[in-house]
């Protein structure tokens, strides 16, 4: 589930209430991976490759810190 995507909520509290009778402190404690994985969705997301991760570090860059003898 990325950012930009909508979710439906009302169809995920049926299917964790309901479907998987969790109770809600349970389902609210999920994270949204966790959730998917329990409903059989864990394919839902692929996986992060070397291209996404180039990006990653072009937009976040590590910031060297500078030195000296202060």
């Amino acid at each position: 589930m990325s950012s930009g995507q909508s979710l439906d909520w009302g169809a995920l509290m049926r299917a964790g209430l309901h479907g998987l009778r969790l109770s809600p402190d349970v389902f609210w404690a999920l994270t949204p991976v966790e959730l998917q994985i329990m409903l059989g969705r864990a394919g839902a997301q692929a996986p992060m490759l070397s291209d996404g991760l180039a990006a990653l570090m072009a937009a976040y860059p590590d910031q060297r810190k500078e030195t000296g003898d202060g």
